[in-house]
């Protein structure tokens, strides 16, 4: 096993997500939570990497460009992503500047060939000695505590910034699984849309999530009050932006069902992956995931009414997993502690490859 070995005290899990990079370091826990999120300056260094490249969303001055590396889950700036990707591996590892370390990445499962030589590729330029992938489904069973290596089917739906992953799992593989580029960014570009055309208000990406954090839904569920019969949550969310016709600021309050409007088509992609996920699912495994349920980790997760949406769209009893923001590091990690174990979860070792020369 890796850590019977000094090298193998460098290894690290990444959970290479849209919105979030998160860093797992073999026998220190998860060192770094960070945006996936770069500042370049004229002449394409980066000037500035994750949370402190997030601060300045909306706030550059004209030569900086704030930019995410990543969409709907996979590279899209290739040189971008291998920065971002060094800069966070030497947070992870501030005393092993020059150590090369094993990594596990976890990808989308309905990535390309392309996309996951991006990743390796990118992985290794930023340092690693050696890149193995591992599906995200799978690494967010593993952190859910799935047993994915019996022969009982179980069903995860892993809600991140840019995708959502819906599988069914079964003896250390995926049976079915579908991958859609709908996630946490679609939700907020729904928001954002919606103020726009029916307030003609101009507000950022960082409010629109604000606002689904607030007061978003995917189902209406009762409001509890308090011991003084105030309400337990608020209903509605106060916004500032730019109006779309004066250009002056102003603000505009934003009402519970409304929100739940807006989310209502990114909503609607996501049940329609769980409902054909369960209807490629063989008959042989569907007994065990009704008995079993669904299980929910991401960011996503965490949207509220979405369990109860995807009981009532579906019939089968939904679980929301312990810290599901965690859920696919989480597996990551177990993929590096326990690296001889569960190497064969993983989707192959990568070769050494060359990086295709610039036209």
């Amino acid at each position: 096993m890796a850590s019977s070995t000094a090298s193998g005290t460098y290894d690290i899990g990444i959970d290479l997500g849209t919105a979030n990079t998160l860093v797992y370091a073999r026998g220190k826990g998860v060192v770094l939570n960070e945006p996936s999120v770069v500042a370049v300056n004229a002449t394409g260094d980066v000037v500035a990497v994750g949370l402190d490249a997030k601060r300045t969303l909306g706030r550059t001055p004209s030569g900086i460009t704030t930019m995410r590396p990543l969409r709907d889950g996979v590279i899209a700036d290739f040189d971008a992503a291998e920065q971002m990707l060094r800069a966070l591996m030497r947070k992870a590892l501030p005393a092993r500047r020059f150590a090369k370390p094993r990594v596990v990445v976890c990808v989308p499962s309905g990535v390309t060939g392309v996309e996951r030589y991006a990743v390796v590729e990118s992985v290794k330029g930023a340092g690693a000695r050696e890149v193995h992938l591992v599906e995200e489904p799978m690494a967010a069973a593993i952190g859910a505590g799935l047993p994915v290596e019996e022969p009982y089917g179980c069903m995860v739906v892993d809600i991140g910034g840019g995708t959502t992953e819906v599988a069914v799992l079964s003896m250390g593989g995926i049976v079915t699984a579908q991958s859609v580029r709908t996630g946490g960014d679609a939700l907020d570009a729904a928001v954002l849309a919606h103020v726009k055309k029916k307030h003609s208000l101009l507000i950022g990406e960082a409010s629109a999530e604000d606002i689904k954090k607030a007061v978003g839904s995917a189902a209406w569920t009762p409001v509890a009050a308090d011991e003084d019969g105030a309400p337990e949550r608020p209903t509605t969310y106060t916004v500032r932006g730019r109006d779309n016709v004066s250009g002056l600021p102003r603000i505009q309050e934003l009402a519970e069902d409304e929100v739940r409007e807006a989310l209502a088509e990114p909503v609607e992609i996501i049940v329609g992956a769980v409902r054909r996920v369960l209807d490629e699912c063989p008959p042989e495994l569907a007994g065990d995931i009704y008995e079993r349920g669904i299980h929910l980790t991401g960011g996503g997760a965490l949207l509220r009414g979405l369990d109860l949406r995807l009981r009532q769209e579906t019939g089968v009893p939904v679980t929301v997993a312990e810290e599901p923001l965690d859920c696919v590091v989480r597996g990551a990690a177990r993929c590096v502690e326990e690296f001889e174990t569960l190497h064969a979860l993983m989707t192959g070792a990568a070769a050494p490859v060359r990086r295709p020369a610039r036209l």
